[in-house]
């Protein structure tokens, strides 16, 4: 790849979505975008960048800075997480709600792998949960993406990644195509929408409990501080945002600090001791 195709793309990502593509990991830009240009007649990515900048395509440009994401997520990623936010958080953020509604809000959630784990298990919460009402928001960059998690049909290999066979028959069916498709009851806990995590997200309403897990690793400092920024304003009073291990928000935000008892698990400012309170 020539080094002005690469940094025309990688600055597209760049501004796009605030992710960092080094020139080391070339090849992974020809391999994110290979099905577009075979899609589109391209003969090479040089003929994408050049049509990029000649036709000035918003909707085309979307697609090549969603394609370029790393979209490697699996069932059941850090599963000991998810259990503390069914089995812990989720209790504390329901006994404090007025409303009885929880919002989960699983932010950069690809093609919903994270949001599904949590829906199987809520399936499988003491039955003093039957019946909650718990609310699962999805969102990517990826249109595509999105609507994938949407339709909840996922291939033989996407369901090898992190589902038990015990879970797979029972919350998956079969197609006729050979994929696995989530149940209605499944399906019916989660929405989806297409979210840029640059943009301001007050459209979507505040969280008890934000999921933002592997997705700030390869953004560059300033865009994971847009994040920060706009995790902490759609946060509700006492809720929990969720980072994945190894990830942090030190030194992005004066308004979030390391959660007590939540590995990984960051609270509002002054708050980390403090009782859960009233969403």
């Amino acid at each position: 790849m020539q080094e002005a195709v690469f940094n025309a793309l990688a600055d597209l990502a760049h501004t796009t979505s605030g992710q960092i593509i080094p020139a080391s990991k070339a090849y992974l830009v020809e391999a994110r975008l290979a099905g577009i240009a075979r899609r589109e007649g391209f003969g090479s990515l040089e003929d994408l960048v050049h049509c990029l900048e000649s036709r000035q395509n918003p909707v085309f440009r979307a697609e090549i800075a969603a394609a370029l994401l790393s979209r490697d997520t699996w069932f059941f990623r850090e599963p000991g997480s998810l259990e503390t936010i069914i089995r812990s958080r989720l209790p504390e953020r329901l006994a404090a709600s007025p409303s009885g509604r929880v919002r989960i809000w699983c932010a950069g959630g690809s093609t919903g792998q994270e949001a599904y784990s949590l829906s199987m298990l809520l399936d499988e919460t003491p039955a003093g949960l039957a019946g909650a009402k718990v609310e699962i928001l999805s969102t990517d960059l990826c249109k595509v993406a999105t609507e994938k998690g949407r339709q909840g049909i996922f291939g033989h290999y996407e369901v090898q990644r992190g589902l038990s066979i015990h879970r797979l028959l029972k919350h998956f069916t079969r197609l006729e195509s050979g994929d696995w498709q989530a149940s209605e009851a499944l399906r019916s806990r989660i929405s989806f929408r297409v979210h840029n995590l640059l943009e301001p997200a007050g459209g979507l309403g505040k969280f008890d409990i934000i999921l933002c897990r592997n997705v700030l690793t390869e953004m560059s400092r300033s865009a994971r501080a847009r994040v920060a920024e706009s995790l902490a304003n759609q946060l509700a009073p006492g809720g929990l945002i969720l980072l994945a291990q190894g990830e942090s928000l030190h030194g992005l935000t004066e308004r979030l600090e390391p959660a007590s008892e939540v590995r990984a698990g960051w609270v509002a400012a002054g708050t980390a001791n403090a009782k859960v309170s009233a969403a």
